[in-house]
């Protein structure tokens, strides 16, 4: 059902638009007062609001009006604009304000009869999509709760491992894990599917159980090579609707301090050591290799390096730093590598976040996931 809402300070056009309406089959309201002075939240059907152009209060209604049309809790809204045919001039202002359509004077009530059914459709056209967005917004939300399920939560003994996800609004695909082989070798690696939504996370979360249940046969998870060379012929993107992922993965020895890793097209991982009365000592840690899925029989390299004592290693996905800036550029992998190198080592996380948010235009949400691991390596 439509109700219809007319506004108009004119009570003789009120009183033939109510003649005409009254017998039809919608719920009728007149207005002749400040226009302004409507609250909108008492409609709870799809609302179509008569106007007339002519007032002079009608283009600031329109900029209220569209403020409750932008609102997600709002019943969906049309405009329809009377205007007189000796002013159609002001039919483009009309529609740039906002207006959604327009109906010339003199009135004929068929005219306006047959207006009000495509009027009608619209709106019902609106209220299914706006219908379908809510369901979208919440399976995307149950799928993120899913996501985050799955993520491994702090470590704090042996090796303390802090973790910040951070989801974009239509969801991606980055997924993290850590865990120990034996109680001495301890596994790190971060991922992250290409595009968003439901496939991403769904390809990203795969990857994470296949993983964890270690289930690729004859594969040495010791070996951060044969791992990337493993998940790259079981997840072509050929078999996985056209989707393949960067990554990262590592395998520290903890008794004697010796990291091993592997990368697949992923950001470095970054190594943070503390110099005494010096800057500290920046490494970026990364080998050659495709991207996981893009192409069949590729070859991994893996490298080992010597972890110092009271090092942090930092892994994080793309999203954390290709981000619009207040001057219109977009930050690069160095400018967030300068933040990790002057970031204070015994103070949380989220300090690397606040930095990362101050040089950002829009800090409500990020355009990609946005994943970050810090490794305390003490």
């Amino acid at each position: 059902m439509m109700h219809i809402l007319v506004v108009n300070s004119d009570a003789a056009v009120r009183d033939r638009l109510y003649q005409w309406l009254d017998a039809a089959e919608y719920d009728l309201t007149l207005w002749g007062e400040d226009p302004q002075a409507l609250d909108l939240k008492q409609f709870s059907e799809p609302l179509l609001i008569i106007g007339d152009w002519q007032q002079a209060t009608a283009s600031d209604c329109l900029s209220t009006w569209q403020g409750w049309k932008a609102h997600p809790d709002t019943p969906p809204i049309f405009c329809l604009m009377l205007i007189a045919t000796d002013h159609l001039d002001n039919l483009v202002p009309a529609l740039a304000a906002g207006a959604d359509d327009w109906l010339t004077y003199p009135l004929d009530e068929m005219t306006l009869r047959a207006r009000l059914l495509a009027c009608q459709q619209v709106l019902q056209l609106r209220q299914d999509l706006q219908a379908q967005k809510a369901q979208l917004q919440t399976e995307l939300a149950e799928a993120e709760a899913y996501v985050r399920s799955l993520l491994p939560k702090d470590l704090t003994q042996k090796v303390p491992i802090n973790a910040r996800f951070i989801p974009s609004s239509s969801l991606g695909g980055d997924c993290y894990d850590f865990y120990w082989l034996d109680p001495d070798y301890l596994v790190i690696y971060l991922l992250d599917v290409s595009g968003h939504g439901l496939g991403s996370a769904l390809l990203s979360t795969s990857v994470l159980n296949m993983l964890r249940s270690q289930a690729l046969p004859d594969v040495n998870f010791y070996r951060p090579e044969k791992v990337l060379q493993a998940l790259n012929d079981t997840f072509q993107m050929n078999d996985q609707n056209e989707k393949y992922f960067t990554m990262w993965y590592g395998v520290y020895n903890r008794a004697n301090r010796q990291l091993m890793y592997a990368s697949a097209g992923h950001p470095p991982a970054v190594l943070i050591s503390p110099q005494l009365g010096q800057q500290h000592l920046v490494e970026a840690l990364k080998t050659p290799g495709l991207p996981i899925g893009m192409l069949p029989d590729v070859q991994y390299s893996w490298n080992r390096c010597e972890i110092p004592p009271g090092s942090r290693l930092y892994l994080f996905s793309d999203g954390v730093y290709e981000i619009k800036q207040w001057d219109n550029t977009i930050m690069g992998l160095e400018d967030f590598i300068e933040i990790l190198s002057t970031h204070n080592l015994n103070q949380p996380i989220d300090e690397i976040l606040t930095q990362v948010n101050s040089r950002t235009q829009d800090r409500s949400a990020f355009s990609d996931d946005l994943s970050l691991l810090e490794v305390c390596l003490d």
